[in-house]
């Protein structure tokens, strides 16, 4: 006899990457966090909250959320706040989808999106991004999808796993349309903060604008403390009061509270300068792989790579098993859907570390032949 909900029937765990912690001496490249690790000054932080922790914590966030209005120009009534932006991206659908809504995600994308989605009913129609386009949105096609009557639509930017950022210009394009049509958007900045001129790219201070944008953002890969929950939501002041009315009371700690107001707070330069070392080194890295014959395309938009491995005709759980033998960890893309079986992803380092990584490539290509 099965006690479940039918709706949990047909729903798979997710998958995920950056797991390589559980095994000692690897360096983990399957994940997108800082390189540079959490900021050696953070315990000093945590202590901030000792005093603290034996009363309930801030329902409200009210000091987080004053920290955040002031960086992005909003009101305190713009933002929600959540245990990592899993939690905001949880609780949009629990708020705003009905069963059997449509719903338009892009493929590959991360797989959350359509797990949440799923878990309360919604019905998925899958944007197809294609291999041909470099795994850009194609706007002709993503309107078609919204205007078969669809209640809302996904974009991550930059897109996991892919790794490619769509311009300002084009999202809002795409948001006004929506807008027109009834259509909501959730837009996930999460990865955005660690891409050099972020600030040109967000949209996240358009949200009083356009009244159906939800954009989510964390400070997990920013400042690489995924072990401290902490993400936030921006919108219209009614968005967030319905996403406010299912968000779990209490959800985030007190620690987590004073961590990410000081963090963002005074710290943001910790994030800029990793941004702007990966970077450069990005350049390095795509023409050392290049020139050993690895097929590692175009310097990102981001920080980091998905790349097909068929030019070396190997599967990317193949190539996955060669990399750990060199004690590196890379993602294998086979979990966003099978037409990705050959595909990996693996993130920016510093000098050292990438130096490194390319000579893994390299000995792993040649115990391949």
């Amino acid at each position: 006899m099965r006690f479940g909900r039918k709706a949990l029937a047909e729903v798979p765990k997710t998958v995920h990457g950056g797991q390589a912690w559980k095994t000692g001496g690897i360096e983990d490249y399957s994940h997108n966090l800082n390189p540079f690790g959490p900021p050696e000054f953070l315990p000093e932080i945590i202590a901030t909250a000792m005093d603290d922790i034996g009363h309930y914590p801030d329902d409200n966030c009210t000091e987080l959320k004053s920290a955040l209005s002031k960086i992005f120009s909003l009101k305190e009534e713009n933002i929600t706040a959540g245990a990592g932006s899993s939690e905001i991206i949880r609780n949009f659908p629990n708020a705003f989808l009905e069963r059997g809504d449509r719903v338009v995600i892009n493929r590959p994308s991360f797989a959350e999106y359509s797990q949440q989605c799923r878990l309360v009913g919604a019905e998925m129609i899958y944007n197809e991004l294609s291999e041909e386009e470099d795994f850009r949105i194609n706007t002709e096609s993503i309107s078609a999808a919204v205007k078969s009557g669809a209640k809302a639509l996904y974009i991550c930017n930059p897109n996991n796993p892919t790794g490619r950022i769509e311009p300002k210009k084009k999202i809002l394009d795409i948001v006004k349309e929506c807008g027109d049509e009834g259509v909501l958007v959730f837009l996930d900045e999460t990865l955005l903060e660690l891409v050099p001129g972020h600030e040109d790219i967000s949209c996240i201070g358009c949200v009083n604008k356009y009244d159906n944008l939800v954009v989510a953002g964390s400070l997990t890969k920013s400042f690489a403390i995924p072990g401290i929950r902490v993400g936030y939501g921006a919108a219209s002041a009614p968005l967030i009061e319905e996403m406010d009315k299912i968000r779990m009371t209490w959800n985030i700690g007190q620690i987590e509270q004073n961590v990410a107001r000081i963090l963002m707070s005074d710290h943001l330069g910790y994030v800029k300068r990793a941004a702007e070392i990966m970077a450069k080194e990005s350049v390095k890295m795509n023409s050392d792989l290049n020139g050993i014959g690895f097929p590692a395309g175009k310097v990102s938009d981001s920080f980091f790579y998905f790349c097909s491995l068929r030019p070396l005709g190997m599967k990317g759980s193949d190539f996955q098993k060669l990399m750990l033998k060199e004690k590196i960890m890379v993602r294998d893309c086979a979990s966003f859907g099978e037409r990705f079986g050959h595909f990996v992803r693996f993130s920016v380092k510093d000098r050292e570390r990438n130096d490194m990584f390319v000579r893994a490539v390299e000995n792993s290509m040649k115990r391949s032949e």
